[in-house]
């Protein structure tokens, strides 16, 4: 159901939307970034996805921590709300200090 797919931030708070239009046209001029973190050659970045890649009957994963480089490339976590990505971003970081 295109409801329960799509998605936009209004005042940090994620929002399902009707139409892919509408979407879209957040999407073009919308800043995703929640956070980014160079640790040296290592990048942790957190972003809204704005797609719920959840198929199942769960609460949406809309955001989504990655790291580029280093011992732990590749490694992601998803999150549901705003205050968890941050919290996870921050957790992240502290995982690739640590490596």
């Amino acid at each position: 159901m295109l409801r329960d797919f799509y998605y936009i931030l209004e005042n940090g708070v994620p929002k399902p939307v009707d139409s892919i239009q509408e979407w879209g046209q957040w999407w073009e001029k919308t800043d995703r970034t929640v956070a980014k973190t160079r640790i040296g050659k290592v990048l942790v970045s957190t972003v809204f996805l704005g797609l719920n890649p959840q198929w199942e009957d769960a609460l949406p994963l809309l955001f989504e921590t990655l790291v580029f480089g280093g011992s732990l490339d590749g490694e992601m976590e998803r999150y549901s709300t705003l205050d968890e990505a941050k919290i996870g971003h921050e957790t992240m970081v502290k995982r690739v200090k640590c490596e």
